[in-house]
């Protein structure tokens, strides 16, 4: 475990001095997962619940290296539910990060455990197949914005950092209504995969 973490710390030092070069000229234009952790961290996260995937592995990096939160991963997205809720009763206050497909997937979970307990947690959902031109072909994209309705779940579309307060409004309504929000992270396949 620590040589992974030794391995990954040299390798995000070797690698963020090009993709800071590279954010300077697009930085407005995307959605940075530096950013997405200031957001997460400024809100008191303690503990982030994942099943980390390829096109968040920036982020996954970040989060590995930071010695100020916990990252628990799971191995079905159904899973994140449970445990989130445990840790918000437990005094703690989780974060969930998952794809519109395994958000999909895990609605039991969500109905039971976040709504069925209350539980103030917010979803950073990537939102696989959004495209802001109006074209899509992923039927991923089509359903998620139906089904967060369809649970009552309220939502906001982050696309790039200009947008990443909205991440801080989610949370400040988690706890206020006591029940999970989602922002829906319209740049999964840009900003986080570069």
């Amino acid at each position: 475990m620590a040589i992974d973490c030794i391995i990954q710390l040299r390798l995000l030092s070797v690698l963020t001095p090009l993709r800071r070069s590279n954010m300077t000229q697009s930085h407005d234009a995307t959605l940075s997962p530096e950013t997405v952790l200031g957001e997460i961290k400024k809100n008191g996260v303690t503990h982030i619940v994942w099943l980390p995937d390829s096109e968040t592995n920036w982020l996954y990096l970040l989060i590995k290296a930071d010695p100020s939160l916990c990252l628990i991963t799971v191995s079905r997205e159904g899973l994140a539910f449970s445990t989130a809720a445990g840790l918000s009763v437990g005094g703690k206050t989780p974060v969930i990060l998952i794809q519109n497909t395994g958000l999909m997937e895990s609605g039991d979970s969500l109905r039971g455990w976040g709504l069925g307990l209350n539980i103030p947690v917010v979803l950073m959902v990537g939102y696989r197949g959004w495209t802001r031109h109006g074209v899509t072909q992923d039927t991923a994209a089509v359903y998620t914005e139906r089904f967060l309705n369809a649970f009552g779940i309220s939502y906001y579309l982050v696309e790039n950092n200009a947008d990443a307060p909205r991440i801080s409004v989610a949370f400040e309504e988690a706890r206020k209504m006591q029940r999970p929000v989602a922002v829906l992270v319209g740049d999964e396949y840009h900003g986080f995969n570069r």
